[in-house]
């Protein structure tokens, strides 16, 4: 049995040794030959900065975790493989359009879907609760399986996708969710997933140190592609561990990312728009022109951090329901009902500075 004092010190060496990966990588991309990385793109609808910044974090950030994941399985015997397998994958995938290698936005989706169907195939990665006796009905069909398990993770990780490019928003994000999947994890004996969960977050806290308030580097495709996947792992892990917790707890706790994407891929379709192409009208967007009116100094940061301040309030709730589904349906309800009155309130501003 491992000692306390030596997982501590073994989770404070990754920090620095992460920490000190995002400091190298950081360095490099102010190097011309860094110009590949450099997001220099001020007119696409999703562009809310004025200085081109590298979109390197995601190199950074799989270099830190292949570091943890490795030393991590051999010092402790934890297997992580579907961790290796997600992270190394979805990174690549992402890093292509990072790199300006052109993917239609189909055929990205094409080859999602395709990597997700063979992870969870290799893995035998399974949903069997959901809160709903219908659809845990329908779960023992190993088809209707696959497909609930393909949207699980592309909500989540096109969610995070969506959710990049403030400075901060995606990260203090994932921070805040791994974290409260850390909380309640430390109520049983998997002290490991424990550990393993508190590495994670101190890799993205390091990202963060450089992405906030002031953005050296963004995340891009591949950070938000590689911690989207990673993040699924955790919470599907997190419910495994946890049976005394309700699995609509999680939808709660994961709402931004899942109707981030769901609202705006039906109010795409209701404009007639194609609902795999960026726009403008994402919440955090609109919130960021009505912040701008406000003339703060630095209204880019300041977004990340009111957004995600109002969804930590969206979301405290839930963790006292979390043992309880019924309230958790409840409760998602009204974080739903509470997003569209926000998305309204913000988009009515807007519309009145056109």
């Amino acid at each position: 049995m491992i000692s306390e004092n030596i997982m501590h010190n073994y989770i404070i060496i990754i920090g620095f040794i992460s920490f000190f990966i995002f400091l190298l990588i950081s360095k490099l991309a102010e190097n011309k030959k860094f110009n590949l990385f450099l997001d220099k793109d001020f007119n696409k609808p999703q562009a809310f900065h004025d200085q081109s910044i590298p979109r390197i974090g995601g190199l950074a950030s799989i270099i830190c975790l292949i570091v943890f994941f490795t030393s991590f399985s051999l010092i402790f015997k934890f297997n992580n493989s579907e961790y290796f397998f997600f992270a190394i994958i979805f990174f690549i995938l992402g890093f292509l359009d990072d790199t300006k290698v052109s993917l239609k936005p189909i055929t990205r989706l094409a080859l999602m879907i395709i990597f997700l169907t063979i992870g969870i195939y290799l893995f035998n990665i399974e949903i069997t609760k959901t809160g709903f006796t219908f659809l845990n009905n329908w779960l023992e069909n190993s088809f209707f399986q696959y497909i609930f398990l393909i949207l699980c993770f592309l909500f989540i990780i096109n969610g995070c996708n969506l959710t990049d490019g403030f400075n901060g928003l995606l990260a203090i994000h994932l921070i805040i969710i791994n974290s409260i999947l850390l909380y309640i994890s430390l109520d049983n004996e998997f002290s490991n997933f424990n550990l393993f969960l508190s590495g994670q977050i101190f890799i993205i806290f390091c990202f963060l140190l450089f992405n906030f308030p002031k953005a050296k580097i963004f995340m891009g495709d591949s950070g938000a592609y590689l911690f989207g996947s990673i993040t699924s792992l955790n919470v599907i892990q997190t419910s495994i561990n946890n049976p005394n917790i309700s699995p609509l707890f999680f939808t709660t706790l994961l709402f931004y990312f899942f109707f981030e994407v769901f609202f705006s891929f039906i109010r795409k379709l209701k404009s007639g728009k194609s609902p795999l192409k960026p726009d403008s009208k994402h919440l955090h967007m609109l919130i960021f022109k009505y912040i701008k009116t406000k003339k703060f100094s630095q209204p880019n940061p300041f977004t990340g951090f009111f957004v995600n301040l109002i969804f930590l309030l969206l979301i405290i709730p839930g963790m006292f329901l979390r043992e309880n589904g019924l309230l958790c349906r409840y409760w998602f309800l009204f974080q739903l009902i509470a997003y569209l009155f926000l998305y309204l309130r913000f988009y009515n501003f807007t519309k009145k500075l056109i």
